[in-house]
């Protein structure tokens, strides 16, 4: 799935907007309705004033350490998971439908602000780690990568970047949603450079899937039952006794997954080792 900026959604954006408004009224010595604006949406407790909070500490934070940037980056989104996105989704129509009777939106949106690269990479990843689908960790990267140069002034190393994403979500392994994030992640890495067919098949439908822990298991044991039946054909092509005795006893050791097992990145893995296993069987 692909997220693309707002400027409708991006309550950042907005209040510098806003502010550029109020600037601009002021120089034409026009009464600005964007002082009640802010006044009423950002000037108080509500979820949107909250979410914005989280802006505003991106932009006055810069020149900041490394370990500095992960953190605020860190904080920012589990902050994020809190709020009630539903409240928040009607508090920014709210917000846009009381802009839209002072201002035409186009001349609005249309005004340059300065750190907007870094308020619109902060929504992409806000909206990430708020949304169940499944989302492109190139995307993650990226947008974080943006956020920590905006923070520390320096150039970031894409890898560190992948490395620390894939740390930060290892943190919720009671969430399936964590699965998704770190296949996708780690199938930038070397090891998942030349995946079989069957196993790059296994890979997508485990993504698709990931969020159900029944079509896992379904999936889990289909593949089984394919990589069992495959092993006992080669073990009917084999003429050496020894070798057939013990891919009968791989067979025989491949079972079905219960009810009551829960779906985990290591059957995942252990899939993978199978068709390796059967591919190397079939060479011989």
């Amino acid at each position: 799935m692909k997220i693309k900026h707002s400027k409708f959604r991006n309550t950042g954006l907005i209040f510098e907007l806003l502010v550029k408004q109020i600037a601009a009224d002021t120089l034409n010595t026009k009464d600005s309705a964007a002082v009640n604006i802010i006044r009423k949406f950002y000037s108080n407790k509500s979820t949107l004033a909250k979410e914005y909070r989280l802006y505003e500490f991106i932009v006055k934070n810069k020149h900041v350490s490394q370990s500095k940037a992960e953190a605020i980056v860190s904080t920012i989104t589990e902050v994020s998971r809190k709020l009630d996105q539903k409240t928040l989704k009607t508090q920014k129509y709210e917000l846009i439908s009381e802009i839209k009777k002072h201002y035409n939106l186009d001349e609005f949106f249309g005004m340059q602000v300065r750190d907007y690269k870094a308020l619109a990479a902060l929504f992409c990843l806000l909206e990430a780690q708020n949304n169940n689908n499944i989302v492109d960790p190139q995307f993650l990267i990226d947008n974080k990568t943006t956020i920590l140069e905006h923070l520390t002034s320096s150039k970031q190393n894409e890898e560190e970047v992948k490395d620390t994403l894939i740390e930060e979500y290892s943190k919720y392994d009671k969430d399936l949603k964590l699965l998704t994030f770190k296949i996708l992640l780690e199938k930038f890495n070397s090891k998942y450079k030349n995946l079989l067919p069957e196993q790059k098949n296994i890979l997508k439908e485990f993504i698709t899937s990931v969020n159900s822990q029944s079509r896992l298991r379904t999936l889990v044991n289909e593949e089984m039952n394919k990589i069992a039946s495959a092993v006992r054909n080669l073990s009917a092509k084999v003429k050496d006794e020894v070798v057939k005795i013990k891919l009968d006893e791989v067979a025989k050791s491949i079972n079905p997954l219960t009810k009551k097992d829960k779906i985990s990145d290591n059957h995942l893995v252990n899939l993978m080792q199978y068709y390796d296993l059967v591919n190397e069987l079939k060479s011989l």
